[in-house]
C-alpha cells in the first residue's frame, strides 16, 4: 500500500499558514503589500484586540477583477510573475500567491473590491478556506479587506499568541517600516478607535520620520543622497548625539522593500565608528535602488532577509556614503534642545572675540615643528609640576597679552594676523601634550593636500603611508582589491588638489577651565565646554593610528625585555597569534612554559604604560574570534591614545589648554573621542538668553 500521499488543497494552505501567517502583523503585511502593489496611494488600516479580533484594510488601488477574485484565493495564484526569469527581477512586494489562501484558511474573511468608478464590485465571503458567498456589491474602487477572528480554527496557533499590546507592538511596527519605506503612500493605524499613525503621502520622508519617531527626532537628521553604477541611496541618518538603545530604529529599504541586513547594519555602524559610545545605535532610514537582478527576495517565508550579487560592492558604498554624510557636519551637540516652534524675534547681538595672536603667535615658535617620538609624562609627574607649569602659564598669559595689544589693532584687517617667529618656553607645554607633534604647528604652513590616504573599510583611519613620502608598507600592499582601488582613487583626487570638504572646526578663544576637568571658551556663536582628557585622547588617537601604520619602521630592540605569563589554554592561543603582535610593532617569543618575553615594542609607546598596554592587547587578542590588521591597529591606537591623555583635575595653563584646542581643531574627527564620547558641546547665545529669561 502507498504510503506518499498528495494532501489536499485545503490542509497545504493551513500548512502554509504556519509560515506565511505568523501573527496578525503578518496578516496586516501581506494585505499592505498587495495594496501598495496595486498602485494605491491612500491605505488605512483599522485593528482590534491586537488584531486577533479583527483586522481591516482598505486602499485606492485598482482593485481585483471580478473574474479574478475567487482565482485570487487558490495557492500560487498570482498576477504578478508569469515564468522562472521573472523571479530574477521582482520588482512587485508580493509574488508567491500564498498570502491570500493562507489568510482565508485559518479565519473568517470578507472581501470587497471594484476595479472603475462606476460604483459596480464584487463581495467575497470565505470562512476557513471555505468559499460562502461569490456576489455582486456596490464599492467604490479599490479594495476592502476583512479578516475577523484569525486563528479560530487553529486553536493551537491561537493559544501561543502573545498579549494584546505584544502583537499591537508588531503591527505598528511594520506599519512604521511601511510608511519609511513609501512615503508617496498616505498611511493610517487604528487601534481600537484610537489613531497610532498618520502620514500625508506627499512623498516627504522626513515628515514621515516626524510622523513615526517625533519631530525632535527628524530635527536631529542628516539627508543622505548618492548613487554609483549599480546603486542608489537616500534617506537620512541621526547626528550621534541621537542615538537609541538597540538597532530597532534602523530601517533599511532596498527597491521598496522593507528588509533586515546583518551587513548593511555592520556597514552603518562602520560609518559610525568612534562617533557613538559603546551599546548606543543611530536613528537610521536608508532606501537602496538597484537593478532587480542583483538582489533575491525569494530566500525567506516572510521576505525579510535577501541575498545581494554585489554584497561587497553594497556595503562598502553605503558605509562610504554614510560616513560622507556625516563628515560634512559640525557635530558638537547643543547642550540645551531648541523649543518647537518659532523663535523669538529678539536676535542676540553679535560680538566679535579676537584670538589672542601674541599668544598663538608663540604657540606657533616655541613647539617643535617635527619630531619622531613622543614623550609623555605620568600622573606622578603632572601633579609635581602642577604649580610650576600654572603659575608660569598665568605669567605668560599677562605679559604676552599686553605685548600684543597693539598687534591686535594693526592687523584686525588681515585673514591671518597670527605672527610668527615669538619666543615662548618649552617648559609651558605638558609633555603629555607632546604627543601630538607630528601635526603642524599653530600657525605654521599648510600644505593643501591631506597627509595621509584614508584606508576604505574602517571608520576613520589612515594608512600610515604620507602623501608625499613616496614610501610603502609591505604589509598595507596585502589589502583586499576593493580597497587598493579606493585608495588608488583617493590618490587621484588628491593629485588634482581635490581634497575631501568638512566644516572647519569652529575657532574659539579660551576663557578657563572648570574644576581641572573642563575647558570653556567662545566665540561668536555662543559659549563651548571641552572635555580636556576627550580632546586629548582623539589627537593621540589620530597619531597613535598613523604610527601603527608603520609599527616596523619604529620598534625598538629591549636590553631588558618584558615577560608575561598566562594561563595553558592562553599561551597555545598566544603562539598562534604572534604575527598579529608583529604586525603592531610588538615582538614577543616562547620563553619556556606559560611565559612569554617581549623583545621590542614601537619606541612612541606612552613611557611607563608599556607592560599594561601589551598585556591588554594580548587580552583583546585573547578574546577574538577573528582578527585583521585594522581591527588590531584601532585597539591599540585606542590603548595608546588613553594612556598618554592628560587625565581629569589636572590643571592647565592658558597656554596649555589654548595649545589643546588648537590641536583638536586640526584633527580629522574632532567632535568625539575614540570611545565615542562627545569632545565639545555648546552653548549658542539664544540658549543663554532663555535660561536667563532674557528671551520668553
Amino acid at each position: 500500500m502507498a504510503k506518499i500521499k498528495v494532501l489536499d488543497e485545503h490542509i497545504a494552505n493551513q500548512i502554509a499558514a504556519g509560515e506565511v501567517v505568523e501573527r496578525p502583523a503578518s496578516v496586516v503585511k501581506e494585505l499592505v503589500e498587495n495594496a501598495i502593489d496595486a498602485g494605491a496611494t491612500k491605505v488605512d488600516v483599522w485593528t482590534e484586540e491586537g488584531g486577533l479580533s479583527s483586522i481591516r484594510v482598505t486602499d485606492n488601488g485598482s482593485g481585483i477583477d471580478p473574474e479574478d477574485c475567487e482565482t485570487a484565493f487558490y495557492r500560487h495564484a498570482t498576477s504578478k510573475i508569469s515564468g522562472g526569469r521573472d523571479l530574477f527581477q521582482i520588482t512587485s512586494l508580493g509574488f508567491r500567491g500564498e498570502a491570500l489562501p493562507s489568510i482565508a484558511s485559518v479565519s473568517k474573511v470578507e472581501v470587497v473590491t471594484a476595479c472603475g468608478e462606476d460604483g459596480a464590485g464584487r463581495r467575497l465571503v470565505i470562512e476557513g478556506g471555505t468559499l460562502k458567498s461569490n456576489e455582486d456589491a456596490p464599492a467604490s474602487r479599490g479594495t476592502d479587506f476583512r479578516v475577523k477572528e484569525l486563528f479560530y480554527n487553529t486553536p493551537a496557533r491561537l493559544k501561543y499568541m502573545k498579549t494584546v499590546q505584544t502583537e499591537l507592538g508588531h503591527i505598528s511596527d511594520y506599519m512604521y517600516r511601511m510608511a519609511l519605506s513609501h512615503p508617496e503612500v498616505a498611511f493610517t493605524l487604528r487601534h481600537n478607535g484610537n489613531s497610532l499613525l498618520q502620514t500625508l503621502g506627499g512623498g516627504d520622508l522626513l515628515q514621515v520620520i516626524a510622523a513615526v519617531y517625533g519631530t525632535t527626532s527628524a530635527k536631529a537628521m542628516i539627508e543622505l543622497q548618492g548613487e554609483s553604477l549599480d546603486f542608489a541611496v537616500s534617506g537620512f541618518v541621526s547626528l550621534p548625539d541621537f542615538t537609541r538603545s538597540n538597532r530597532s530604529a534602523i530601517t533599511t529599504v532596498v527597491n521598496g522593500r522593507y528588509i533586515r541586513s546583518h551587513v548593511l547594519n555592520q556597514a552603518i555602524m562602520r560609518a559610525y565608528h568612534t562617533l557613538l559610545p559603546v551599546g548606543r545605535h543611530p536613528l537610521v532610514v536608508l532606501r537602496l535602488v538597484m537593478h532587480p537582478s542583483l538582489v533575491d527576495v525569494n530566500v525567506h517565508p516572510a521576505k525579510l532577509e535577501v541575498r545581494f550579487s554585489k554584497e561587497a560592492e553594497l556595503v562598502a558604498f553605503v558605509e562610504d556614503k554614510i560616513r560622507a554624510a556625516l563628515s560634512h557636519e559640525v557635530l558638537i551637540p547643543k547642550a540645551v534642545n531648541q523649543r518647537i516652534g518659532k523663535n523669538n524675534s529678539i536676535v542676540q547681538e553679535q560680538f566679535h572675540f579676537p584670538k589672542r595672536e601674541g599668544l598663538l603667535g608663540d604657540l606657533a615658535s616655541g613647539l617643535p615643528q617635527d619630531k619622531d617620538v613622543p614623550s609623555a609624562t605620568s600622573e606622578s609627574q603632572s601633579a609635581a609640576t602642577h604649580s610650576e607649569q600654572a603659575s608660569q602659564g598665568n605669567a605668560a598669559s599677562q605679559q604676552n597679552a599686553a605685548a600684543s595689544a597693539d598687534k591686535n589693532k594693526e592687523s584686525s584687517d588681515s585673514p591671518d594676523s597670527r605672527p610668527k617667529g615669538a619666543a615662548v618656553r618649552a617648559d609651558k607645554v605638558p609633555e603629555a601634550l607632546k604627543a601630538s607633534i607630528s601635526y603642524p604647528a599653530i600657525g605654521g604652513a599648510q600644505d593643501s593636500r591631506p597627509q595621509q590616504v584614508r584606508e576604505p573599510g574602517h571608520g576613520l583611519g589612515y594608512t600610515g603611508r604620507s602623501a608625499s613620502s613616496g614610501g610603502s608598507n609591505p604589509r598595507q600592499a596585502a589589502q583586499p582589491a576593493q580597497n587598493s582601488a579606493a585608495l588608488a582613487r583617493a590618490a587621484e583626487l588628491y593629485s588634482r588638489g581635490e581634497a575631501p570638504k568638512r566644516p572647519t572646526f569652529p575657532e574659539m578663544t579660551l576663557i578657563g577651565q572648570h574644576h581641572g576637568t573642563y575647558l570653556i571658551a567662545q566665540n561668536d556663536q555662543g559659549l563651548y565646554l571641552i572635555d580636556q582628557h576627550a580632546a586629548h585622547e582623539r589627537i593621540n588617537y589620530e597619531y597613535y593610528y598613523e604610527k601603527f601604520g608603520q609599527p616596523e619602521e619604529a620598534s625598538q630592540e629591549l636590553l631588558l625585555p618584558i615577560t608575561l605569563e598566562f594561563t595553558s589554554a592562553e599561551s597555545t592561543k598566544i603562539r598562534d597569534r604572534l604575527g598579529w603582535f608583529e604586525q603592531a610593532g610588538v615582538y614577543m617569543e616562547p620563553f619556556g612554559g606559560q611565559t612569554f618575553r617581549v623583545t621590542a615594542y614601537p619606541h612612541w609607546f606612552p613611557a611607563g604604560d608599556e607592560s599594561s598596554i601589551i598585556e591588554e592587547m594580548a587580552e583583546w587578542v585573547l578574546s577574538e574570534r577573528a582578527i585583521d590588521l585594522a581591527k588590531l591597529r584601532e585597539k591599540a591606537s585606542t590603548l595608546c591614545s588613553c594612556k598618554a591623555s592628560i587625565k581629569a583635575n589636572q590643571r592647565l595653563s592658558d597656554i596649555q589648554a589654548q595649545t589643546l584646542i588648537e590641536r583638536l581643531g586640526r584633527c580629522k574627527q574632532p567632535y568625539t573621542c575614540p570611545h565615542g564620547r562627545p569632545i565639545v558641546v555648546s552653548f549658542s547665545s539664544y540658549d543663554l538668553e532663555k535660561l536667563f529669561k532674557r528671551v520668553m
